[in-house]
């Protein structure tokens, strides 16, 4: 299979997964509608280093491992409290949106470290990018190279930037001229977004705490060749 057939596939791949809507297209709009787009872009650019993490480790046969409960459960727990912390945050930003003394330099690192803690601690991430090492046994190459997974990384990240630049732009433009009253019911509504995710990441940890768990998704890459179940 040619370089191009990867990357064109593992870009796809990365922009399903990017335009899903989730706690991290949350959090850009509620920071992009008053820090506009360097706070929303900071918020994309941050979950990136979380996904870079978790892609890394799925291809690298690491990710098997981290599916394990004693694992799983630490992550998915931290994961919903910082989203009830969201939660609880944007709903009292509601009414002071416009009345919070911060640059735009702060509200981008501000963004930046919330895009990474909500990567990093989205269990569905983990679970992702730990089957994500058979994405290459999927496109037909039995036996992949270091150049294969270069390839397939670089694709799904070049699709990462180019959605985060995207969502960016846009959560701008649509916000640039919106009033008080469309802030804030932005805020509550994803106030509400952010404890429906909190609830649904606790239920999947229960839901998914059985035995037969450990080994839903396939088994990730490791060494030159797919790993057997």
């Amino acid at each position: 299979m040619s370089i191009m057939t990867i990357l064109f596939a593992a870009f796809l791949l990365g922009l399903v997964f990017n335009a899903t809507p989730g706690a991290v297209f949350a959090e850009t709009v509620r920071r992009g509608a008053t820090g506009g787009f360097k706070a929303a872009l900071a918020v994309q650019i941050g979950s990136l280093v979380g996904d870079a993490t978790w892609a890394v480790l799925g291809l690298m046969g690491v990710g098997l491992l981290l599916q394990v409960d004693a694992l799983k459960w630490p992550v998915g727990l931290v994961g919903a409290a910082y989203l009830i912390w969201l939660s609880w945050d944007s709903w009292k930003a509601a009414s002071i949106a416009f009345s919070v003394n911060e640059n735009q330099d702060e509200k981008a690192r501000s963004g930046l470290k919330s895009g990474v803690i909500l990567s990093l601690t989205n269990p569905q991430n983990l679970a992702y990018w730990a089957a994500l090492g058979s994405a290459l046994g999927a496109l037909g190459i039995a036996d992949p190279s270091m150049q294969d997974y270069a390839t397939f990384f670089s694709g799904f990240m070049i699709a990462s930037v180019t959605w985060a630049v995207f969502c960016a732009a846009a959560i701008d433009r649509i916000f640039k001229k919106a009033g008080q009253k469309w802030v804030a019911l932005t805020y509550r509504l994803c106030a509400v977004m952010f404890m429906l995710l909190a609830v649904n990441t606790v239920r999947e940890l229960f839901s998914h705490s059985g035995p037969s768990a450990l080994h839903v998704s396939p088994p990730a890459i490791q060494g030159p060749n797919l790993a057997a179940d």
